[in-house]
């Protein structure tokens, strides 16, 4: 039986505007989701996710889809022969962690496949609330259930016994859409939106909520950050790791961190941060990087700062910035907390 057109939804949330609301693209048609197939290519035991690109505007032309940017964990759900797997951007088992999301995920369809989506636990304005979703869990490194928790998806690597990943994520998109996520329950498809992307992040910001997601229409999956996929968020922050620091000249303390940036694998030294801090951080900071001490830099450092120390890349903290310096620096940076690698 055909399905009949999905309605398309805003983002106008609970706020009112004076524009009216942005309207989500048209579904496309493809086969019937739940059409079994013969198995004919293994499912594979995990895929590496492509990570967005941090720009400072969103791309344009008909080539780039867009999408609101969740806040949360990024994990794909793997409907396997033998049950289901929610596995987080690292490839840890988190199944446990959200059984309402797995409990979903073996209702949905007796296929196998692999989504792709964002953990996020929303609020009374539904909107993506990472805090929220932490305390869910009991807090950093809790191992709570998150019975509120829901995932949005928005990318299928595998369906069926068909690896989609040499497809356009346009087709993926496209095989998606068809599929029984909807707008409610504990997976949920991820609206695209048929708009200027300026007008759209002007409205996402105007909601608070993180910013906006670009894809590329005709990219096949490649994992990493390539620029297939682009961030715009509405206040520029990202992630950095921290590989050393400037001590204070009070016992205890540190005056800066020095900051590095991951690009596919390499490090690049990206200056440092000195504000933002409350005393706590500057007291459990230095505790935690002087267990990570080395005698040398991990990536060469430009600096004319005296007794730094150096550490291991294994902390990472959340950045916010201005932009950047004409020597690739950041501009007025402001530290807002660490983040584990299953935040990033």
């Amino acid at each position: 039986m055909t399905k009949p057109p999905r309605k398309p939804r805003s983002i106008g949330l609970k706020k009112e505007t004076e524009e009216p609301p942005l309207k989500s693209g048209r579904l496309r048609r493809r086969p019937d989701f739940k059409k079994p197939e013969l198995l004919l290519e293994p499912i594979p035991a995990r895929v590496d996710p492509c990570l967005a690109q941090l720009t400072m505007r969103p791309p344009k032309g008909d080539d780039w889809r867009y999408e609101i940017k969740w806040d949360g964990y990024r994990a794909h759900i793997h409907r396997e022969p033998k049950g289901v797997r929610i596995l987080t951007k690292n490839g840890n088992d988190w199944t446990h962690k959200f059984s309402a999301i797995a409990e979903a995920a073996l209702a949905l369809t007796p296929t196998t496949y692999i989504m792709d989506g964002e953990i996020v636990v929303l609020d009374e304005e539904g909107r993506s609330d990472f805090n929220l979703l932490v305390r869910s869990l009991g807090g950093r490194n809790g191992n709570q259930v998150a019975a509120n928790a829901i995932c949005m998806v928005f990318d299928l690597f595998y369906q069926n016994g068909r690896d989609l990943r040499k497809m356009d994520y346009s087709e993926r998109r496209q095989i998606l859409e068809e599929g029984p996520a909807g707008a409610t329950g504990a997976i949920r498809l991820s609206e695209e939106f048929d708009a200027d992307p300026d007008i759209l992040l002007r409205k996402a910001c105007e909601l608070d909520l993180e910013g906006i997601i670009a894809k590329r229409a005709d990219a096949w999956h490649m994992p990493g950050r390539t620029g297939t996929w682009r961030k715009i968020k509405c206040k520029q922050s990202d992630t950095f790791q921290i590989v050393g620091y400037e001590p204070s000249s009070s016992p205890g303390l540190l005056a800066s961190l020095l900051l590095a940036q991951d690009n596919n694998g390499k490090l690049r030294y990206v200056g440092t941060v000195g504000t933002g801090f409350k005393d706590r951080d500057l007291r459990e900071l230095k505790a935690a990087l002087d267990k990570l001490k080395v005698a040398k830099p991990v990536i060469p450092i430009r600096t004319t700062r005296k007794n730094l120390v150096f550490t291991k890349p294994a902390l990472y903290a959340e950045i916010q910035f201005r932009g950047w310096t004409t020597d690739k620096k950041l501009r007025h940076p402001s530290y807002k907390g660490l983040r584990l690698p299953e935040e990033l």
